[in-house]
């Protein structure tokens, strides 16, 4: 079966032949080798570019590197990496032209000195270059320092739920219930049962995931950052800190755990894309809250896999999907606060601080989006709304909730919508 990834493949199009380094970021098993050697190979021959002039090669196949000759047996028995000077033979045995090559190299960290390898290849105004890598140092979000300010980051998510829903049997509800607790790794929407889903995932969080982040970092144990993942898997959508995360591993697990340490190891997460973190921003001020902040999951199913699939509370479960979904379209996503003023008890004025679920912006564009899940009466409305009515600006504002709804809007403009109408419509925030 093959999953279209078309937001991403047309990135790496808009970005052909621009003079850097296409580094084809993401957490493991997220689609990068199948994006660049399939999906983006299959484009260059449909626009008429000669197979001899696209140089694919995988640094961890045993077919290729066996055309420059490497000893298969001494590279497992040495524990080394590729020669670069065979590799270097090779290519510039390819290039017999002046015609632009694409070339296209999986797992590049698997070649020895690869940073000086490329960079000396983009002094060649013929070759194109696209790269991924898979292992704990290309996962890291600094890979593009390693190019000298040459690189350009094409940054790949686990399947949004519109890649995944064409590849589910059964109805648009059932997708969607099994995209919330499976999440979206391409291997999963290609499993046939569920029992083969939960233990992938939890292979993969435990095996690949979390023994990345050890070696790249040195870390003694996996013990704390294993439990440090499962508080911080037990509260997505929630305001943490490291103080606050400290606070929950003495009062809850008996640990002491210091607050440098929980940020070193958030850190860690963040740089290896199992988390990413939603800052605050104070709309009407203008500037960030550095502290309390949001951390959310890359991949949901994995998050699930971490805390054994319990705690699937699907009102937080859905703001992380939509986090995702604007990250996905290309939007730089914060959580909003603004502050406004509203009677107490005594009729007096007092000053309140509210918070925006998630404040979308590109360019010149910008969206409110408040994740409702439910608002079954006019009370629940009235509080979701409300931080809508202290902003002054004329940015739309959005609710989403977990029913089937096409786009409504009420008496001042604001639009309700179904999660599931939002998700599968690339233009829904503009609907």
């Amino acid at each position: 079966m093959e999953i279209k990834r078309d937001v991403y493949l047309n990135r790496m199009i808009a970005r052909m032949n621009n003079g850097f380094i296409k580094v084809i970021t993401g957490i493991r098993r997220s689609g990068k080798s199948y994006l660049m050697n399939k999906l983006f190979y299959q484009h260059l021959i449909s626009s008429g570019v000669m197979q001899d002039h696209i140089i694919s090669f995988s640094f961890d196949a045993a077919t290729d590197l066996l055309l420059i000759n490497e000893d298969l047996d001494e590279l497992v028995r040495a524990n080394r990496k590729v020669d670069p000077k065979k590799f270097i033979r090779y290519l510039d045995s390819k290039i017999k032209d002046e015609n632009v090559y694409y070339l296209l190299l999986d797992e590049i960290q698997n070649l020895a000195n690869f940073e000086t390898v490329l960079n000396g290849y983009l002094r060649k105004s013929n070759l194109d270059i696209y790269v991924t890598g898979s292992n704990s140092k290309f996962l890291s979000s600094d890979i593009i320092t390693e190019f000298e300010g040459r690189g350009d980051e094409i940054h790949i998510l686990p399947l949004s739920f519109s890649e995944f829903y064409p590849t589910f049997k059964g109805s648009k509800d059932e997708a969607f219930d099994a995209y919330s607790l499976y999440g979206g790794l391409p291997a999963i929407a290609l499993l046939a049962s569920n029992e083969q889903k939960v233990q992938y995932l939890i292979t993969q969080m435990q095996n690949i995931y979390i023994r990345d982040i050890i070696r790249r970092y040195n870390l003694s144990t996996n013990y704390e950052i294993g439990e440090l993942l499962d508080v911080i898997a037990s509260g997505i959508s929630s305001l943490t800190n490291p103080t606050r995360i400290a606070n929950t591993f003495k009062s809850q697990k008996k640990v002491i755990l210091s607050e440098p340490t929980i940020d070193k190891y958030i850190n860690c997460f963040i740089d290896s894309f199992v988390l990413s973190k939603a800052k605050r921003y104070d709309v009407k001020g203008r500037k960030y809250i550095n502290s309390p902040y949001k951390l959310y999951f890359e991949d949901l199913g994995l998050r699930n896999a971490r805390i054994n699939f319990r705690q699937i509370e699907q009102n937080h479960v859905m703001e992380n999907i939509i986090y995702n979904e604007l990250r996905y379209r290309g939007y730089q996503v914060d959580v909003g606060v603004v502050e406004g003023f509203e009677s107490n008890k005594n009729k007096q004025s007092v000053k309140k601080t509210y918070e925006i679920d998630f404040v979308a912006n590109s360019g010149g564009k910008r969206y409110y989006i408040q994740s409702a899940y439910m608002i079954p009466d006019e009370q629940k409305y009235e509080q979701e709304v409300k931080p809508y009515k202290q902003l002054k600006d004329s940015f739309k504002r959005i609710i989403l909730v977990d029913k089937t709804m096409a786009p409504r809007y009420d008496d001042n403009g604001y639009v309700t919508m179904g999660i599931k109408e939002f998700l599968l419509d690339s233009n829904s925030l503009d609907a």
